[in-house]
């Protein structure tokens, strides 16, 4: 009894002194003590629950605001930043401790195209034009991969919490939806507001646009999941419903290109069509394309068609080489890409560096009226061209055996799990990252939190169920043998 009412003295004592604290903070008009609590209770978390940490960080992405560092032009999104940098310190400090993974899933392909990607980053950094941007830059790609993907290996058991995982990121992603949708509509649902109503929680309608076209056919998956009930099912097919309304009012065409080649590959697999088809209809596509690129060059060229409220004049748009802004100032992007690999395609100019060294390679000819003269309108608009530019030719070819990996991955889950709910599950996740590599020619996210948390983190549960398949049928080789 004595010892309780010593605890519930310290309580009241630490109360008061925090009230007294802020009062004076607050006559000072200093507001940082309003903090503490919050700042004690997340040190609390990375010692004791580091777990749930990282699943807190999965709620908060969706909902976290991008601050613009003036000094250097990153930005860095709050409040999950700082915090991931917390876990990436905490790992690091633990890995002199204790080295627990399992060795299959550090040996896997996909974890291997990620330290060659890491590794290569690395070295890039120090032969960076801006060393402190590609520092900063590289210290952001691990405080992403660390917890979502190699902390995220820890966590994920089971297919609970394989939707645990999606629920903590679909639930605050449709609080976005719907601010974003009532302000759009506040706007009357116009085109050229629907760039930029998603603010402060997504910078501008391709990101939003992004992350929508990957969540759609998860949400979808969810859907057929035999473990809930009736009644979570009905959620769930609303929370689809919303997604796919919000994706269609982001009048992004390019997450409504990146679903069009989600679906189709859906179809491949779904059907099991044999790769030898496929290969031989890309090759056709290939070859048909460089024996009419001139005319398709010049039938591009009379598109006339810009950026509507239409949905097919919008669709139509996507193809517009001749006045449409924003398909030029790709094409401007992108041939800067191509001129800085040209000038150092061994390593680069460094990661991050891309938006800070194009202007002088920018060619009058080929400037818009969006373009600027000091070249500080963004990045590359590519997944593929962006590390080309910025860490040379392995550096594309990095994210390239990422993907490749992260695909067939996806493609052989699908195919040899028994599970009829982990079937869905991985398909789901198999065309969500079909549509992030889609999008990934025309724009670059992942050096965001919110690209970054998903995209890496279903690519650790992707590594997790290969293994747990292959351990499956290890055990039913075993028992066949013994009887």
């Amino acid at each position: 009894m004595f010892a309780s009412r010593i605890k519930i003295g310290i309580v009241y004592l630490f109360s008061f002194l925090f009230v007294i604290a802020n009062l004076y903070f607050f006559a000072k008009n200093q507001y940082y003590a309003l903090a503490l609590p919050f700042g004690l209770l997340f040190l609390l978390l990375y010692i004791f629950a580091l777990d749930k940490l990282v699943w807190l960080l999965v709620f908060f992405t969706p909902l976290a605001v991008s601050i613009k560092d003036t000094d250097f032009g990153l930005g860095v999104s709050l409040p999950t930043e700082p915090l991931m940098a917390g876990v990436l310190l905490l790992f690091v400090i633990r890995l002199f401790f204790d080295w627990s993974f399992d060795k299959r899933f550090i040996k896997h392909p996909v974890s291997l195209a990620i330290f060659f990607s890491l590794l290569w980053m690395l070295l890039t950094t120090i032969t960076s034009e801006l060393p402190i941007v590609s520092l900063k830059y590289f210290a952001s790609r691990l405080w992403f991969v660390v917890p979502f993907y190699f902390l995220m290996s820890k966590l994920i058991k089971n297919s609970k919490d394989i939707r645990k995982f999606a629920w903590l990121y679909i639930i605050p992603l449709i609080i976005v939806i719907i601010y974003t949708t009532i302000h759009h509509a506040m706007w009357g649902f116009d085109t050229k507001a629907g760039h930029w109503v998603m603010t402060p929680f997504y910078n501008d309608h391709t990101a939003y646009g992004m992350i929508l076209a990957f969540f759609l056919p998860i949400s979808f998956a969810i859907i057929f999941t035999k473990e809930y009930s009736r009644t979570i099912m009905i959620y769930s097919l609303i929370a689809a419903a919303v997604v796919l309304v919000a994706l269609f009012l982001s009048y992004s065409r390019a997450a409504w290109l990146s679903v069009i080649a989600g679906i189709g590959v859906f179809v491949l697999v779904y059907y099991r069509i044999k790769l030898r088809y496929i290969f031989i209809s890309l090759i056709s596509v290939v070859v048909l394309f460089l024996a009419f690129q001139n005319q398709i060059y010049d039938r591009l060229s009379k598109n006339d068609q810009d950026s509507s409220g239409n949905f097919m004049e919008h669709v139509s748009s996507a193809s517009n080489i001749a006045t449409d802004a924003s398909n030029l100032e790709r094409i401007n992007r992108w041939a800067c890409a191509i001129r800085l690999f040209e000038e150092r395609p061994i390593v680069g100019w460094g990661p991050g560096t891309y938006q800070f060294v194009y202007a002088p390679m920018q060619r009058a000819k080929e400037k818009t009226i969006i373009s600027t003269d000091f070249g500080d309108g963004g990045n590359a608009h590519s997944e593929y061209l962006g590390p080309l530019a910025e860490m040379g030719l392995f550096g594309s070819i990095a994210f390239i055996l990422i993907a490749i990996s992260i695909l067939v991955t996806g493609v052989r889950v699908y195919k040899q799990t028994n599970d009829l709910s982990t079937r869905y599950l991985s398909m789901g996740i198999l065309v969500a990252f079909v549509t992030y590599f889609t999008h990934g020619f025309l724009n670059n996210f992942l050096d965001s939190d919110k690209a970054s948390v998903p995209f890496w983190g279903f690519a650790a549960i992707l590594v997790i169920l290969d293994i747990q398949n292959q351990e499956s049928k290890n055990i039913e080789a075993q028992k066949k043998n013994t009887q």
